[in-house]
């Protein structure tokens, strides 16, 4: 008897461990979205490097998650769905825009607040995005001398 009380302690135990990580990779994600939030939705042209669960950023602390992406077929655009903290009102002319925390680190959502004297409601989206911008682009640019104008040559 002493046996089996042991068995069930451990398998309460472990079933209740896993129903803990589930909860917590289910947050981690943004399949659950706190109760003290708000939905926001910003549509970009690129948002390479950005999953469901990204963290959105205000001024370096996170204020929110990234809970879905979508390809919008009419604009061929990147639709995201953002969870936002109750406590942090965003103004109407915020900008939002997909940063890096370096070349080696991962990207994240960063919200540049405007100065409007209205917030945005619960649903309503930003309009002001600035999409992913990829390195080897960048790098190329640099390497071919960019959009620089060629030297004029005089002919004796």
């Amino acid at each position: 008897m002493a046996e089996s009380r042991a068995e069930i302690l451990t398998g309460v135990a472990v079933l209740a461990l896993a129903i803990g990580f589930v909860a917590y990779a289910a947050q981690g994600t943004g399949l659950l979205r706190a109760p003290d939030s708000y939905p926001l939705t910003a549509s970009f042209r690129s948002i390479e490097g950005i999953t469901t669960g990204s963290d959105v950023r205000l001024a370096g602390v996170k204020v929110g998650t990234v809970t879905e992406l979508n390809l919008n077929p009419d604009t061929f655009f990147a639709d995201a769905g953002i969870s936002m903290r109750r406590d942090v009102l965003l103004p109407v002319d915020s900008t939002i825009l997909v940063s890096s925390e370096g070349l080696l680190g991962g990207s994240f959502i960063e919200i540049l607040p405007g100065g409007a004297l209205e917030n945005l409601e619960p649903g309503d989206e930003i309009e002001d995005t600035q999409g992913a911008v990829s390195l080897i682009t960048l790098l190329l640019k640099f390497v071919g001398g960019g959009d620089a104008e060629p030297a004029e040559t005089t002919d004796p």
